[in-house]
Order: structure tokens, then C-alpha cells, then sequence
């Protein structure tokens, strides 16, 4: 290339600093060039141990997500830009691309990325967070500018292959899918393969990540509460962070109602990465009880490949494009979440199934994401 980049700023406003793509995949990966100066920019949150010595954190917000702190954020950002003056700048969130844009302009040879992370336009309008008058308004201003700053950007990056499709402004010369594959920290957990469950045994089954009702937290509750009538020893933990006070009190409210049944890790706050995968390693079944939402349904969880690399079977809806991924590692079972008559149908599947027989899938793994990160860092002049 041309020109060596030698510091590169990552930034969001609301993922945290220590967020599993912006930090664990992209700054890492970034990081393990020693003559890279990685600078990681977000929502305050305890930075994992052994970060390399070329990553460094800065807050960009510290208070919630509605607060007038996140006006401040922007504040900070530009005053980040200012002191950093970054060779190149990867943006993880559409609202820090007006004043990226306006970076760019003002200086000479200033490069940046957008990291397209969801299609932000279709899930304002489809997921009910804003009010009804706003929605139509607020998307297609995102849409406007995320289409504004595609013009402009060295590279739009996208984590998820159907964000091809769907966003008009992916142009294809300039657009490569990074997908939200699993990137261990440390040693992985080993868990031995073929996985087998037998009867009798505790039954510790495992929602994780971010905790919704499009994401079936209930249904994850509810499931348990069947299984539980033909496999008492099934006890669900739910690990992660709700956004909506409202939510989290309703769901409070459930667990308080199981007795027992289910554990409650988080909620109020957001949870280590690093305490997600030490979950995963003592679960024996991840669900994903996702609702069929035109947000979520074309897309792959990232906790569908972190259950995948660490060997944990799985349980889906009849999803065709998760039910394919599956059923190509023997990884679990298709179950429908909201059906308590089938409980004992359930039991049979997962004491019957032999589960990842060839290993854990190596696809299921960053290292070729982060390998094609390297190929479009180096390309940029």
C-alpha cells in the first residue's frame, strides 16, 4: 500500500468498550500488528485483562442511552477525531457519521469505514421502540445519511450477508460481509465432542446476550417451564443486559414466579463478554427462542456461532437459514418454542441426538473474518 496506517480509531456511542465486535474482533485484530496504535471508543465498560499495549479506551458515554450524556458523546468524539487525527477511522454506529463526515471534509487524505452492524432504517420501523409518528421520519434519515456517507467511505463493512440485499447504498466494488463469528480471547473452552446428554443429569439450559421479547426471553422461560414436567432438573440462565426499565421488570417478575427455575445474570447492567462464555461452557443446551421478525430473521445471531465454537447443541426455531447452519454440524435440534405440548417430544430429540460428531466447525471461528479485515485495511490508501 502507499501509505501505512498507523493509528486507527473504532468508535460507537452505545456498545460498550469492551463490545465483542468493536474491541474483541476489530481493535484486537488490528492490534496484533505492533506498529498499529488502536484506539477504541464507546459506552463505558470495564476493559477486559490483557489488552494488548497498542489498544487504548476512551468513554464516549457514561450515562444511559436517553440521557442528555449522549449528546456530550458526540462532543467527545469530535474532540477524539481532533486529538488523534487518525489515519483511519472505522465507524460502528450511524449516528457518529455526520460529524465523520465533516472530519473528512476538513482535512487532507482522512480515510474512514462504516461498519454496517443492522439494518438501523428497517428495525426503527419494524420494531416499535419510537413512536408510531416518528418512525417513517427517523428511518429515513438514518437511510439518507448512511447513503451520504457510502459515497465517501473507503469501504462499507457489513455483518450480515443479506444486508447485501437489503441496503441499497451497499455498492457491491465497495462492500465486503464481516460476519459476527466467534473470536476467543484466551485458551477456548474445550468441551468434549461428540456431545451426548443423558437422562437424570441437570439439565442447564442457556439464553444469552441481549435480552428482548423479539429475542424470546419469555418463550425461553416459558420452555423451561414445560421441559421442566418431563425433565426436572432443567433450571434456565438468563445472562445479559435489557435496555427497557419496563422489560426488565416484567421479566423480574416471571423468574420471581418459577421458583427456582431460572437465574437472572445482569438484567440491570451489561455483563463481561468474558462471563457469557464461561455460561456457555457450563450450559449443555444455548436456546435461541427468537421471534420470526424482519429485523432478526434474515440475519445469523452472533450467539448462534459463539454456541457453535464452543460445542454447546443448540435449540432453534424453524428458521431455514439457522436450520441449515445446524443441521450441517449436527449441532442441535429445531424446536418450536411456543408448542408446551411437545415437551416430552423435546426430551426425546436431545437425549436421543449425538451432537457435533465431526467437532466443533472451524467456520464458526473470526480468524478468516479478521484475515479478510487485514486485506481491506491494507488496501486503503
Amino acid at each position: 500500500m502507499s501509505r501505512r496506517i498507523r493509528t486507527i480509531l473504532l468508535a460507537s456511542v452505545l456498545k460498550p468498550l469492551d463490545d465483542t465486535r468493536m474491541y474483541e474482533k476489530f481493535g484486537r485484530t488490528l492490534a496484533e500488528h505492533p506498529n498499529m496504535r488502536v484506539h477504541v471508543a464507546g459506552r463505558a465498560a470495564p476493559m477486559p485483562p490483557h489488552a494488548p499495549a497498542n489498544l487504548h479506551a476512551h468513554i464516549l458515554l457514561s450515562g444511559t442511552r436517553l440521557s442528555l450524556a449522549r449528546l456530550q458523546a458526540q462532543r467527545r468524539y469530535w474532540q477524539l477525531l481532533q486529538h488523534l487525527q487518525p489515519d483511519l477511522c472505522i465507524v460502528h454506529a450511524p449516528e457518529l457519521l455526520p460529524l465523520t463526515l465533516l472530519w473528512r471534509a476538513l482535512g487532507h487524505n482522512r480515510r474512514f469505514i462504516y461498519d454496517v452492524r443492522e439494518n438501523y432504517a428497517l428495525n426503527i420501523k419494524t420494531q416499535r421502540v419510537y413512536p408510531a409518528w416518528l418512525r417513517g421520519l427517523l428511518a429515513a434519515a438514518v437511510r439518507g445519511m448512511e447513503t451520504l456517507a457510502a459515497r465517501f467511505a473507503a469501504r462499507i463493512i457489513l455483518a450480515e450477508r443479506s444486508y447485501a440485499e437489503e441496503l441499497p447504498f451497499a455498492r457491491p466494488d465497495r462492500t465486503i460481509v464481516l460476519e459476527n463469528k466467534y473470536q476467543p480471547l484466551g485458551q477456548v473452552l474445550t468441551r468434549a465432542t461428540p456431545v451426548r446428554l443423558v437422562p437424570g443429569q441437570t439439565l442447564e439450559l442457556l439464553y444469552s446476550g441481549t435480552i428482548s421479547e423479539l429475542n424470546g426471553v419469555f418463550e425461553a422461560i416459558a420452555f423451561t417451564l414445560s421441559l421442566r414436567k418431563v425433565w426436572p432438573e432443567a433450571h434456565l440462565t438468563i445472562i445479559g443486559y435489557a435496555q427497557q426499565q419496563e422489560l426488565l421488570l416484567r421479566l423480574q417478575a416471571a423468574i420471581a414466579a418459577t421458583h427456582g427455575a431460572v437465574t437472572l445474570v445482569g438484567g440491570a447492567t451489561p455483563v463481561p463478554h468474558a462471563q457469557v462464555v464461561a455460561a456457555i461452557g457450563r450450559s449443555q443446551v444455548g436456546l435461541l427462542p427468537y421471534h420470526s421478525h424482519p429485523s432478526s430473521w434474515r440475519c445469523i445471531p452472533t450467539k448462534l456461532f459463539e454456541y457453535l465454537a464452543l460445542g454447546l447443541p443448540v435449540a432453534i426455531p424453524n428458521n431455514a437459514l439457522w436450520g441449515a447452519l445446524v443441521a450441517r454440524h449436527q449441532a442441535g435440534i429445531v424446536v418450536d418454542f411456543t408448542d408446551a405440548s411437545k415437551a416430552a417430544e423435546v426430551r426425546n430429540q436431545l437425549l436421543s441426538g449425538v451432537f457435533y460428531p465431526a467437532g466443533v466447525p472451524a467456520d464458526a471461528f473470526w480468524a478468516a473474518e479478521g484475515a479478510k479485515l487485514w486485506s481491506i485495511v491494507e488496501t486503503i490508501e
